[in-house]
């Protein structure tokens, strides 16, 4: 029988959810990283994809002015971290030194991405726009990498737990 629920506990009922980290620059050309479960793909023709974050949200502020980001899906090897991007601001901590996450280049992207990551999206921002508490980025993809020996990470129960799906 269904009974009526809020939207947070629709998230339990719906786990796994997709996990990202979105990678973006800093002003001081240094690659920050936020962790980022509500995204998706948009279109295969263009290639667009979207994902919204919170409106304070400093790597929001970093794509706005910079107009460039890289999405990725993270492996199970950095659950811990990504869950501690997750939950640190990017504005006065280097998370990549912080949670000890290597880091390695993009071709033709100033912007680094975490080594363990399956698949890697390289976009430029089209649109924003605000939705409640949040800004959705509509974005144009440049081009995707993947590593299919990288398993990756799914959220768990709300968004409390990372892990991947197997």
């Amino acid at each position: 029988m269904m009974k009526k629920i809020n939207l947070p506990q629709a998230a339990n009922l719906t786990s796994p959810n997709p996990v990202t980290v979105v990678c973006t620059q800093k002003p001081d050309g240094t690659t920050n990283l936020a962790t980022v479960s509500w995204w998706t793909y948009l279109s295969f023709s263009p290639n667009m994809i979207a994902f919204a974050m919170a409106k304070t949200s400093f790597s929001g502020e970093m794509v706005r002015n910079n107009h460039n980001v890289i999405l990725t899906i993270p492996s199970a090897e950095i659950a811990d971290a990504v869950m501690g991007c997750g939950s640190t601001t990017g504005r006065n901590t280097d998370k990549t030194e912080k949670f000890d996450i290597a880091l390695m280049e993009v071709e033709e992207s100033a912007i680094k991405i975490p080594v363990h990551s399956r698949v890697a999206i390289v976009c430029s921002l089209k649109e924003y726009h605000e939705v409640g508490d949040h800004y959705l980025y509509i974005c144009n993809v440049k081009q995707v990498y993947g590593n299919e020996a990288e398993q990756a990470l799914f959220a768990w129960n709300g968004y409390s737990q990372l892990r991947p799906a197997k």
